[in-house]
């Protein structure tokens, strides 16, 4: 069982044996439950029968005392295993899934992420993880210790009274089948429900991050139409879910309830006929009126497992993913990184890199530079393994990146990308993500490297300032000079900079560039710019055109070869001369 429920469930090894336990515990609380029945079924024999007899009845009080101090031991005992095993330990299993899910997506290739959006992945942690809480304390033991305590009563029925049991417990098969058989039925409505609520999940999303571009473009009224749309179809097909499972669960528990009728028409018959005794009749009648209250549960309980079904297998898509591997690795050649005809597509349809072939060599400056959506930014991000390549291979100092493990490469690198992320915390720990030990000092060192003192001591708190939700209250040169700064502190021998002084005014930007001058010798450089002047003095220039290395080498070279380069320079120099009219 313990098995069945880690596979079926995705659960941990010590959710399973609790899920396991809290079964056992709903089990014996059933069956201890139905033990009142017993001690009514020894009460009504010693009193009717004798009556019945002509005699006067004589009760051993005592027994009866210890018998029912005996099942309100084992109910508390029961009840107390049961809460335990349920509601405590599937908030201790849902923490651990959460963390487990994030440790995972931890160790995913950046292609995973590429087809999965932000409001999707929060809902299978957040939202997914809590209706699997609720189906482990709610629905999963009280279903298999109602289906269990079930089958034991039911046979112990039949070797009481055949007929009696047969006409009451034939309905049980029947209800489960019809909630069983229309299993696909309410899958199909459950995946649909949850499609819909995803896509206003995504739109709420969308909403918040695209709130300035709204409001600038007065689409307030148009984009919260358009949200209302997205609510509306939610909540008509959460409707249509709700009553298609409603009325499969209706329908099986009015099965149930016939079960009562047949079991009387049945004891009925028998005591007419003499086959059975008042007395038999009246325990049976007993014995129905708690042997469909736990099914009834349970009939709901199956339905509600079906619709966790579908937040389980969405956590099994990230679980089961294939991660990056490799080993960790410390006897790098050097730190040169070679692009050996390496082809890469995000897709299957489109190639993006096709055939790329260059040298990043250390303690040289490698500028990318061409058109847009030539591949520059792609190699970079191939460079450091954040997706994994088609074909040909890439090198660290002569060792395949693919060989290596993932967390173990990135510590050889530094990366400023273009998109710059920033956390919810003070400016100092924001910089410190670069090396999570270093000290203040350190701290102060690189940001009046990377020009980030100037704006840091004109703040109130200095550099103990909560700067909000990816630095919403800075400038977009100010955040990017503090992405520059943790670069700058994680001192790394290979250093990625995609359109790092992107944001930055001419002053500043001359500033920072002489800084990281100073920061990257003896390392590997990887420099992406599309202001040609920023390159002009690195060591080799790769020029990237329709994913294929068209041209490379020095500056003065690539002017006397009068090719792509040298037109994308003369058109950034006329650039210059433009004004309005």
């Amino acid at each position: 069982m313990t098995k069945t429920f880690k596979k079926t469930f995705a659960l941990s090894d010590q959710g399973a044996k609790d899920l396991t336990s809290a079964s056992i515990a709903c089990f014996l609380m059933n069956i201890a439950i139905m033990g009142t029945v017993g001690i009514l079924y020894m009460f009504l024999k010693e009193s009717i029968i004798p009556i019945l007899e002509g005699k006067t009845p004589e009760y051993n009080l005592l027994s009866y005392f210890i018998y029912s101090a005996v099942i309100l031991t084992v109910l508390y005992i029961c009840i107390y295993r049961q809460y335990n095993s349920t509601f405590i330990a599937s908030y201790k299993e849902s923490a651990n899934k959460r963390i487990g899910l994030g440790e995972k997506l931890k160790l995913l290739p950046l292609s995973f992420f590429g087809k999965k959006d932000l409001s999707d992945l929060t809902t299978t942690i957040m939202t997914d993880t809590a209706g699997l809480e609720t189906a482990f304390s709610h629905f999963i033991p009280q279903l298999f210790g109602a289906v269990a305590s079930t089958c034991i009563v039911s046979v112990s029925l039949l070797f009481f009274n055949l007929k009696m049991a047969l006409s009451l417990i034939w309905v049980i098969p029947v209800s489960f089948l019809l909630v069983i058989l229309t299993k696909k039925f309410q899958e199909r409505f459950n995946l649909k429900n949850k499609a819909i609520q995803l896509v206003y999940a995504d739109g709420i999303q969308e909403s918040i991050d695209n709130v300035k571009d709204i409001k600038a473009n007065n689409q307030i009224e148009a984009h919260m139409k358009m949200m209302d749309e997205k609510l509306t179809a939610f909540e008509k097909q959460a409707i249509k879910t709700e009553v298609v499972t409603g009325i499969f669960i209706t329908a099986a528990q009015m099965v149930l309830k016939i079960g009562v009728t047949t079991s009387v028409i049945m004891g009925v018959s028998l005591v007419l006929k003499n086959e059975m005794d008042i007395f038999t009749f009246i325990v049976f009648m007993m014995v129905a009126t708690r042997i469909f209250d736990p099914l009834n549960n349970a009939l709901i309980n199956l339905a509600a497992i079906y619709g966790a079904s579908i937040k389980v297998n969405r956590m099994k898509l990230i679980e089961n993913h294939e991660i990056q591997s490799g080993n960790k690795c410390s006897d790098y050649k050097g730190w040169d990184i070679e692009f050996n005809n390496v082809k890469f597509s995000y897709n299957e349809d489109t190639s993006v890199l096709n055939g790329v072939s260059f040298v990043a060599k250390q303690g040289e400056v490698t500028a990318l530079v061409g058109p847009s959506g030539g591949g520059k930014s792609t190699v970079a991000k191939l460079a450091s393994r954040f997706w994994d390549i088609d074909k040909g291979s890439i090198t660290l100092g002569g060792i395949d990146i693919k060989e290596v493990e993932p967390e173990d490469l990135m510590k050889q690198y530094s990366i400023v990308f273009q998109d710059v992320m920033l956390f919810n915390n003070t400016v100092m720990e924001n910089i410190r993500i670069g090396k999570k030990d270093a000290t203040d000092e350190e701290v102060y060192a690189v940001a009046k490297a990377a020009r980030c003192d100037v704006f840091i001591n004109q703040m109130e708190n200095g550099y103990q300032t909560l700067i909000g939700e990816n630095g919403c209250t800075l400038s977009g040169g100010e955040r990017q000079r503090l992405s520059i700064a943790r670069a700058l502190l994680k001192d790394a021998p290979v250093v990625l900079l995609d359109e790092a002084t992107a944001s930055l005014d001419i002053e500043n930007e001359s500033l920072i560039q002489e800084a990281i001058s100073r920061l990257i010798k003896d390392k590997t450089v990887i420099v992406i710019a599309h202001r040609m002047r920023t390159i002009a003095s690195a060591d080799n220039i790769v020029v990237l055109e329709n994913g294929k290395v068209v041209e490379q080498g020095k500056h003065s070279k690539l002017i006397d070869n009068n090719k792509l380069y040298k037109k994308m320079l003369d058109l950034q120099v006329k650039s210059k001369d433009w004004v309005l009219d």
